[in-house]
């Protein structure tokens, strides 16, 4: 039997059904904590910036996000479904509205992955969409839960210390939350643990920074600007920049290659090269681990 997914780029694909994977779960530690100490002093200051498709801007594109809290989550909607006459930012939307609606539920509990669980069963819209989820707890661990290509980067000291990495069918085709009975769920989350202390930055957003923006240009970004709002809006800017050059060696476009996507022979034959940004939405939240 197959199942049908829809890519970034619209296409419908079938793919073999896959049983649903038991949850990856990744706990990171800069030490061993035997008996945990209670650290509600931490909270997270935050700045974020959404940058739309340049052909969607009309519409404030199809990422959606929201913070509340320490808790800060990204959803990008699936460009494909528009070929369906769906807009597919109907789906990430309402799934981001559900999910803040559901940060205080008393089952939720600081774990993202029951909030994906119960953000999802909720929503109703048509569409699909690839999610990340963290939430801060009171131990001052940040719990996180990611389905598909959205990301997060931990960074301590000028040093990326945690990356999540993307879930995806085969290249540009990521695992998605969809309306569709066949498609992935909370339990198909990769769901880490990391401590954090005061003075860490996390780095959150769609695959429109990532594809676009190098992890030593966001190391480089958050040691040249200090204030949260700046530095978001920064990386959003130069996420834009990258994505409209078409002469720019992007993370996408070297990830094509390595993938076997690349110019035809001829033109490989001229010493050219697949390069180029990818034009996409472009969500970006960054965050500061401070004392209360």
């Amino acid at each position: 039997m197959s199942c049908q997914f829809l890519s970034s780029s619209g296409t419908a694909i079938k793919l073999p059904r896959k049983k649903l994977m038991s949850m990856n779960v990744i706990r990171c530690s800069t030490s061993p904590i035997p008996n945990p100490v209670l650290r509600p002093e931490l909270s997270i200051r935050v700045g974020t910036r959404l940058i739309p498709h340049p052909k969607k801007a009309d519409k404030g594109g199809e990422d959606a996000f929201f913070v509340s809290g320490g808790v800060m989550a990204v959803a990008d909607g699936v460009s494909g479904w528009a070929e369906k006459d769906v807009d597919p930012a109907q789906f990430s939307r309402e799934l981001m509205r559900r999910a803040s609606s559901l940060v205080d539920d008393e089952e939720v509990n600081y774990d993202p992955r029951i909030l994906v669980r119960k953000a999802h069963a909720a929503t109703s819209s048509t569409g699909s969409a690839t999610v990340i989820v963290s939430m801060l707890d009171n131990n001052g661990i940040l719990k996180i839960a990611n389905v598909g290509d959205c990301g997060l980067r931990v960074i301590r000291k000028g040093q990326i210390i945690f990356s999540t990495f993307p879930q995806e069918h085969y290249f540009d085709c990521p695992y998605q939350l969809s309306s569709e009975t066949v498609s992935q769920t909370y339990l198909d989350a990769t769901v880490t643990s990391i401590d954090i202390v005061k003075g860490d930055i996390i780095v959150m957003g769609s695959d429109g920074l990532f594809d676009n923006v190098f992890d030593h240009e966001i190391v480089s970004t958050i040691k040249e600007h200090k204030d949260v709002a700046g530095t978001a809006k920064v990386l959003a800017d130069l996420a834009y920049k990258h994505s409209v050059d078409f002469y720019f060696d992007s993370p996408f476009s070297i990830e094509a290659r390595n993938r076997g996507l690349d110019v035809p022979w001829w033109k490989k034959a001229l010493g050219q090269k697949l390069t180029g940004g990818k034009m996409d939405d472009i969500t970006v939240i960054v965050g500061e681990v401070v004392s209360n």
